[in-house]
């Protein structure tokens, strides 16, 4: 049995690698769920049910945070290393020869992103489909269910959702007896990324595993609070990790 954190099983793929499965292998008869967590998603998971059920039946899970890359390391799972949603993103939207056999579904959270995929899509050539759904949709069962009769009715073969967690990942899971066979990766602001709608941090800070810092920097206020909590909590889900194992 392949070791694991947090009940979870790491993807020794890197993130190319990923990509180029996904592009390779249509999915038959499921919805093969792709999550990166990071420790605000570990935090989550501590106290969200409905998160940890989706959680449990995702295809891929990578380490995004590198505290979670650095801690399966240290329990020994096939971490590649630092493998993100905008890594994997960016890596299926560059490939367009291979997405031609393909038809993408964009769920994002701003009308302005829904644009960008439409002309994204267009040069590319591809049959892609967007869609936003309103505030608070994740609450109202009957809009949840018709945006995945939507999705089905496109014959979607990957789907990107880019609400944040744990929306993204919950509305996949709940629905994934009326969605396609598909790819599903819930990726945050990775397809935001890709088409250059949100600015990338420094190189610098890349290299130093500091997007973390950038992020607060951007939005203190938020993201102070977020991340500040959000440690607390990882660090306890190690210590119950840990005393799990022993």
């Amino acid at each position: 049995m392949r070791a694991s954190i947090f009940g979870l099983s790491i993807c020794p793929m890197t993130a190319s690698q990923i990509a180029r499965h996904i592009l390779a292998t249509p999915r038959r008869g499921d919805v093969g769920l792709v999550v990166t967590p990071n420790i605000q998603h570990v935090a989550l998971l501590q106290g969200d049910e409905d998160f940890r059920q989706a959680y449990a039946s995702a295809e891929i899970v990578t380490c995004d945070g590198f505290p979670v890359h650095y801690y399966a390391r240290l329990r020994q799972c096939p971490s590649p290393g630092r493998v993100t949603g905008c890594d994997i993103v960016a890596d299926l939207m560059a490939d367009r020869r291979a997405l031609a056999g393909h038809r993408p579904f964009f769920v994002v959270d701003h009308e302005d992103t829904a644009s960008a995929v439409a002309a994204w899509a267009a040069a590319a050539g591809l049959d892609a489909a967007t869609h936003v759904p309103p505030f608070g949709f994740e609450g109202d069962e009957a809009v949840s269910r018709a945006l995945a009769e939507t999705i089905a009715a496109h014959g979607t073969t990957i789907l990107f959702v880019g609400l944040g967690a744990p929306k993204s990942e919950i509305f996949v899971h709940r629905h994934r007896a009326i969605l396609p066979p598909c790819w599903a990766l819930c990726v945050g602001q990775a397809v935001k990324m890709a088409l250059g709608l949100t600015s990338p941090p420094p190189t610098a800070i890349k290299r130093l595993n500091l997007e973390w810092l950038w992020r607060i920097l951007l939005e203190p206020r938020r993201m102070g609070v977020r991340y500040a909590r959000s440690i607390v909590v990882f660090l306890m889900a190690v210590v119950r990790d840990i005393n799990l194992r022993r």
